[in-house]
């Protein structure tokens, strides 16, 4: 592997590493020849893109081919702000790649090219480097664990290092359905749980870490409180356009309505919810604050285009207070 440049300086404040690749995204079918605007995309890299917005110092840690779709990924995350000094790439292996493609209305379908790329090559020795840097806060998802054997040792060496130094660890449960079953994500991600600060999952992904069913009444409650009995200190529940909520080992509980917003695109709105919650989480701003500004980002995400490219920075986190149609002179 070749590092992308020299060593970083100091901590920084939410560290991530993942697959981020090549994107193509078309407005229609690609059957009948739909044209394609060409950026990158990857969970990690759209919470890193999304925290370096808000004026955090944030790094990625991944792995991409040392070819021009690789150049892209690191040309924009350089060009967003994201520390890139300990990304490297790999000789031989290619950059991954997706299509998304607007199928009908606002139904979005997705295909990716993963297998052997750069990223499902991964190692503990890769985040190391990083690692030993340091960070405030280690970002993790549940979509790196399922791209190989290295890549989920990867995130269990991480886990443990950053427990074992008091980081926070943020985990997004993230389920794939394309990449493994729920039992085979839940068989991997469980044992991170006692290192885990804070979980983060959609309400239909609190099964996969619990083995839970939560479509009964209660459901939702027995499966947080399994993930606190199981380690975790706070798990926030993402429930799209009904908001999200937050319960810690103390008891503390708080729940937040959805922005209302038109929506444009709903691919890359958790990344989005989760940039923002870990930006509270920087700022130590309360449970409330930081769903606040979690529901923030991702009302911006689904409102615009693309995975990342209508996040806001921080003087534009007020933006959505603002009438319909208002224009601002």
């Amino acid at each position: 592997m070749s590092a992308v440049r020299g060593r970083t300086s100091g901590p920084v404040d939410v560290l991530t590493f993942g697959e981020t690749m090549l994107a193509a995204q078309l407005p229609g079918s690609l059957a009948v020849g739909a044209q394609a605007r060409t950026t990158v995309a990857g969970a990690e890299s759209n919470v890193a893109i999304g925290v370096a917005r808000l004026g955090h110092r944030a790094a990625w840690a991944g792995l991409v081919g040392d070819d021009e779709p690789g150049r892209l990924v690191l040309r924009t995350l350089r060009g967003e702000g994201v520390d890139i000094a300990r990304a490297a790439t790999h000789p031989t292996a290619p950059t991954g790649a997706m299509l998304r493609e607007r199928r009908v209305a606002d139904l979005v379908r997705v295909h990716y090219w993963r297998s052997g790329s750069a990223a499902s090559l991964l190692t503990p020795a890769d985040i190391e480097p990083a690692l030993g840097d340091g960070a405030r806060v280690l970002h993790l998802t549940g979509i790196t664990c399922a791209l190989g054997a290295g890549p989920l040792e990867a995130v269990r060496v991480a886990a443990a290092h950053a427990h074992a130094r008091g980081w926070t660890v943020a985990l997004d449960v993230n389920h794939r359905q394309r990449l493994w079953t729920a039992e085979e994500a839940g068989r991997a991600l469980r044992p991170l749980l006692p290192h885990v600060i804070a979980l983060i999952a959609s309400d239909d992904e609190l099964p996969v870490v619990t083995g839970a069913f939560t479509d009964s009444p209660g459901g939702e409650a027995r499966a947080v409180d399994a993930l606190l009995e199981a380690g975790v200190r706070e798990v926030v529940v993402k429930r799209g356009g009904e908001g999200a909520a937050f319960r810690d080992r103390q008891g503390v509980r708080h729940s937040v309505p959805a922005l209302r917003v038109p929506v444009r695109d709903t691919v890359g709105a958790g990344d989005a919810f989760c940039a923002g919650y870990l930006s509270g989480l920087v700022d130590g701003l309360p449970p409330a604050g930081r769903l606040a500004r979690a529901n923030t980002l991702g009302a911006f995400a689904v409102a615009s285009d693309g995975d990342w490219e209508g996040l806001p920075r921080r003087d534009e986190l007020g933006l959505l207070a603002a009438a319909p149609g208002t224009a601002i002179r």
